[in-house]
């Protein structure tokens, strides 16, 4: 044993630092991975561990000072390797004393759901819409599910569809960090839902009791028709439910078994399809619900369709869609649209679309379709070809009229439109994207040329060259914002109030301590669930009156077609281009439009033909 202490100098200057930094990492590590808090626990213990006996085996010889970092790097191994969340399914409410509801008889048997934790409200989940699209039936029409005998349990939420795992919660974290501008760590388990090849299911929240003739919110969740789940907190239809309506959320065919197409699916197809699989199960499910709307005291003719980016993209097209026709009468429309002369995104020629699907088929070194639906689900969807966008197919989206041509011609499907979008759009999607090397005026010039041409892109710099001046990184990212959303947003405006149809445009403008005016930014408030949020630090209680506000706007909407309410600010119709729009945010009323200047430049610029790089 060694005595003199001068010797261990040293280990008392850079111990402290590196337990220090290795405790930071673990802090951080274990907040990102998201897993079981035990394992967490695990690890701190393993931490004090290798603290205790470093201190006390330091003046014993180097081979039994390394006996405490072996253990410690052992035990990491494992937390690290166990520390991940379940893949479990969402139950369908989350409170202690769940309540089965009555049996219900519907259209294809019996189901049972469970009551809300105030007992106002049934929930009716995984209700199936169409058979499994499995086997035979993958990349085809969907079809009615068989009936079932007995009661089925619709207490649980149904597997998500078939979607890659995404960036997972690590990247999920850093963009919470980015988004709150702050650490908030949260070191319980967030389960992942399961999914599924078998995933055509939809969720009904009613209110409680006997119904009739109540009006009814279809909802489209988004996710670049490539990801999501129609179990999001964010769109919960319990408050909605608590408002008089009918909420129902769906579940469709995502990616590569989306929106695949081929030409022998197009040979085998009654109808002549491919492509937008996805887009014939969300028809499929309006026309479950057409079918199914009286048993839950619904009203079939009092049906509204909704969506949030791909939803919306998807409300949109079903405004056009033949097979959507008589299905519903109103539309909401949140931060996308294809009715637009040219659709920046989430749309496609066929041409385009056998393209991908002849990689793929390339990829996964299969001859036949026959040959393709045997791979499996597992292994297909990590395909590295993209299938996020619906395609012109002549069956679910018409090719002798655009959108655009099928409202000037007052062939579009709703009667009335609320639509809008929020002031952040692009920033998830543009940020990321330069990450390691963001948007300044040495280069703004640069990368408008790349995404609208030289000549357009140096129209809109001059247009916004006092902006660029102050913050180009945030000039660069409206400008984004624009031309993928909020521009789309405008011209189906312009489509639907040239066809005198009352419409109703909005800014969601509220920052909050979390998301806010990001993409998707506004559900959580129009949908009224606030309460659900984990980041319960990010909201106040002007958030939660602005959600009252919204909640009651969209319920009113559903009912009538017309937001506004006793006890509500104004919402004006919009009726002539560039008129203000509704601002929902710390302040509820009408406010400029601050694009107009944007808006003819993008017209022009889609209008030349050009195609850009970046699109």
């Amino acid at each position: 044993m060694n005595t003199k202490p001068s010797k261990h100098i040293g280990f008392w200057i850079t111990f402290p630092i590196g337990f220090v930094l290795l405790t930071a990492v673990t802090l951080f590590y274990f907040d990102l991975a998201n897993g079981p808090i035990i394992y967490f626990i695990i690890e701190l213990a393993a931490l004090a561990a290798l603290a205790i006996t470093s201190i006390i085996l330091l003046r014993f010889k180097i081979r039994w000072r390394l006996i405490p970092w072996g253990a410690f790097i052992l035990t990491t191994s494992f937390t690290v390797s166990m520390a991940k969340p379940a893949v479990e399914a969402f139950p369908a409410v989350i409170h202690s004393h769940v309540v089965k509801t009555d049996a219900l008889q519907i259209r294809d048997g019996k189901i049972q759901g469970v009551l809300s934790e105030d007992g106002k409200v049934e929930v009716y989940a995984g209700i199936p819409y169409a058979k499994p699209p499995v086997g035979e039936y993958r990349w085809k029409e969907p079809v009615n599910p068989e009936p079932w005998e007995g009661i089925r349990d619709c207490s649980v939420f149904a597997p998500r569809s078939m979607q890659p795992g995404g960036n997972g919660p690590i990247i999920g974290t850093l963009t919470d960090i980015y988004a709150a501008k702050g650490w908030h760590p949260d070191y319980r388990m967030h389960p992942t839902q399961n999914t599924s090849e078998d995933s055509l299911y939809l969720n009904v929240w009613k209110p409680a009791g006997a119904q009739e003739n109540l009006p009814i919110l279809v909802f489209i969740h988004g996710g670049s028709l490539t990801s999501g789940s129609s179990a999001n907190e964010d769109f919960n239809g319990e408050a909605m439910a608590h408002q008089g309506v009918i909420m129902i959320t769906i579940q469709y065919r995502l990616g590569v078994f989306g929106y695949f197409a081929h030409q022998s699916l197009i040979d085998e197809s009654p109808n002549n399809t491919t492509g937008n699989y996805g887009l014939l199960d969300q028809a499929k499910a309006l026309e479950w619900v057409q079918e199914n709307a009286a048993y839950f005291g619904g009203d079939k003719n009092k049906v509204t369709v909704a969506g949030e980016s791909a939803g919306s993209s998807s409300v949109s097209a079903l405004c056009v869609s033949p097979l959507a026709k008589g299905k519903f009468r109103y539309a909401i429309g949140e931060s996308s649209s294809i009715v637009v002369e040219r659709a920046p995104h989430t749309f496609r020629p066929m041409a385009d679309a056998l393209k991908v699907g002849e990689s793929i088929m390339k990829e996964q070194g299969c001859a036949s379709i026959e040959e393709l639906r045997k791979i499996p689900a597992e292994k297909l969807v990590k395909t590295k070809f993209s299938n996020s966008s619906m395609t012109l197919d002549g069956y679910a989206l018409r090719t002798d009229k655009t959108p655009y041509q099928i409202y000037e011609a007052k062939e579009n499907n709703e009667t009335a439109l609320l639509n809008g979008y929020n002031v952040k759009e692009a920033d998830a999607f543009v940020i990321p994207t330069y990450l390691l090397n963001p948007t300044n005026a040495g280069n703004i010039h640069g990368r408008l040329a790349t995404y609208f041409g030289e000549e357009f892109g140096t129209k809109i710099e001059t247009l916004y060259a006092k902006q660029i001046q102050e913050d180009a990184f945030t000039a660069f990212n409206e400008i984004i914002s624009v031309y993928w959303f909020i521009h789309p947003h405008h011209r189906w405006t312009a489509a639907a109030i040239a066809n005198n149809e009352p419409v109703y445009r909005y800014q969601f403008t509220k920052e909050n301590g979390y998301y806010g005016t990001f993409h998707s930014g506004e559900m959580v408030y129009c949908y009224g669930n606030i309460g659900r949020k984990s980041q319960q630090y990010a909201y106040n209680d002007s958030d939660r009156a602005l959600s009252n506000t919204m909640l009651a706007y969209w319920a009113n909407f559903v009912k009538n077609g017309d937001p506004n309410g006793a006890g509500l600010p104004q919402w004006a119709r919009y009726e002539r281009l560039n008129d203000p729009v509704q601002e929902l945010g710390e302040k509820v009323g009408s406010m400029a439009d601050k694009y107009t200047g944007l808006y003819p430049i993008i017209d022009d610029f889609i209008a030349s033909g050009y195609i850009p790089a970046q699109a």
